[in-house]
C-alpha cells in the first residue's frame, strides 16, 4: 500500500516573523487610487496622448521631417482623388439647342479627364445659372465618369428691339440672347418700344388674336410704356386702347372679315376710345373720298 502525503503544513518554527496578510502603505494608496475616477482616466487615456503628442511634436519639430511627411500625406491623398473611380471623363447635357449647349460648354470649361474631388458643382452651377438662355441647371456626376448637366432653357418666343438691339425675350420677357440682324430669325415677331420686355404676356396673347392676318405683321410697338400698336405691312396700323386692348383687336378683325377693313386704302384703325372707333384714309383715298364729296354736293344743288 502507499503512503497517504499528509496536507498539513509543518509548524513554524519559534523566532520566525510572521506574514502580514495586509498590503504595504504605498500598495494600500495605489490601490486607493485606482478606484478614483480622474485617476483612472489621467493614467489610461491622458498620459498615452500626451505622450504620443510629444512625440509627434518632437518628430515634425524639424522641418525637413515635417515637409516630408506633408508631401507624403498630399502624394496618399492626390492618389486617392485621381483613382478611375473617380475621374470624369466627358460631360452629358440634357437636350437642348445646338447655341446654349455650345455656351454652357465654353462657360464651364472643363478640362477633362479631371477628378470629381476637383469639381466644384454648387459653384458651376450658379455660373450656368448666368447664362441668359438658361433658366435652371442641375448637375449630377453619374456612374462611368460622365458628368451629367440637366438644363431648363428659356425658349425664345419674340425680338425685341431695345437700346442693346435685337435681343430674343422668352414668355416671360427674360432675354435669352442676343442678335446681329433681325433676319437671323424671321419666324419669330418682333416688339419694339419701350417697356415692350416688360409687357411680353400680353404682346403674345395679341398675336395669338390676330392670327388670320399673320402674313401681314410686322410687328407690335410698345407706346409710352403703356398700350399696343400692331403694325401691319402698307404702313398699316392698328391703335390698341391702354386696357382691354385684346377685345378691341378682334373687333377689327371681325369688322375686317365682314367688310375687308385692311384690305382697304385705310393706313390706321384708332381703337383706343372704345366708344367711338377712328378710320384714317390714305393721301390717294382721302382725297377720292373729297372729291366724291364735292360731286355729290354739286349735283345735288
Amino acid at each position: 500500500m502507499r503512503a497517504v502525503k499528509s496536507t498539513r503544513r509543518p509548524a513554524k518554527r519559534r523566532g520566525e516573523p510572521r506574514h502580514d496578510p495586509a498590503p504595504s502603505r504605498w500598495s494600500w494608496r495605489m490601490q486607493r487610487l485606482m478606484l478614483t475616477p480622474t485617476f483612472r482616466v489621467t493614467i489610461r487615456v491622458i498620459l498615452p496622448l500626451a505622450l504620443c503628442a510629444g512625440a509627434a511634436a518632437l518628430y515634425v519639430g524639424n522641418t525637413e521631417r515635417r515637409e516630408m511627411v506633408v508631401a507624403k500625406v498630399e502624394g496618399w491623398k492626390h492618389d486617392f482623388q485621381n483613382r478611375p473611380q473617380f475621374m470624369v471623363n466627358a460631360m452629358e447635357i440634357s437636350d437642348v439647342s445646338p447655341e446654349t449647349a455650345q455656351k454652357i460648354r465654353e462657360t464651364a470649361q472643363l478640362n477633362l479627364p479631371r477628378s470629381s474631388f476637383d469639381l466644384d458643382l454648387p459653384a458651376l452651377k450658379d455660373t450656368l445659372q448666368t447664362l441668359p438662355s438658361v433658366a435652371e441647371a442641375a448637375l449630377q456626376v453619374r456612374k462611368g465618369g460622365v458628368l451629367f448637366v440637366g438644363v431648363t432653357e428659356r425658349i425664345p418666343v419674340a425680338l425685341w428691339h431695345g437700346p442693346d438691339g435685337v435681343e430674343l425675350v422668352d414668355p416671360v420677357g427674360a432675354v435669352t440672347g442676343t442678335l446681329a440682324s433681325r433676319l437671323d430669325r424671321p419666324d419669330l415677331p418682333l416688339l419694339a418700344g419701350v417697356g415692350a420686355q416688360a409687357a411680353v404676356p400680353e404682346a403674345l396673347a395679341l398675336l395669338a388674336v390676330a392670327e388670320p392676318v399673320r402674313d401681314r405683321i410686322r410687328g407690335l410697338e410698345r407706346i409710352g410704356a403703356r398700350r399696343w400698336d400692331l403694325v401691319l405691312d402698307r404702313g398699316q396700323r392698328i391703335m390698341l386702347p391702354e386696357e382691354r386692348p385684346v377685345p378691341a383687336l378682334e373687333r377689327v378683325l371681325a369688322l375686317h372679315q365682314v367688310q375687308e377693313l385692311l384690305d382697304r386704302d385705310v393706313t390706321v384703325v384708332d381703337m383706343r376710345l372704345a366708344s367711338r372707333p377712328t378710320v384714317r384714309l390714305s393721301d390717294g383715298a382721302a382725297e377720292d373720298w373729297r372729291k366724291i364729296r364735292d360731286l355729290v354736293a354739286d349735283t345735288g344743288r
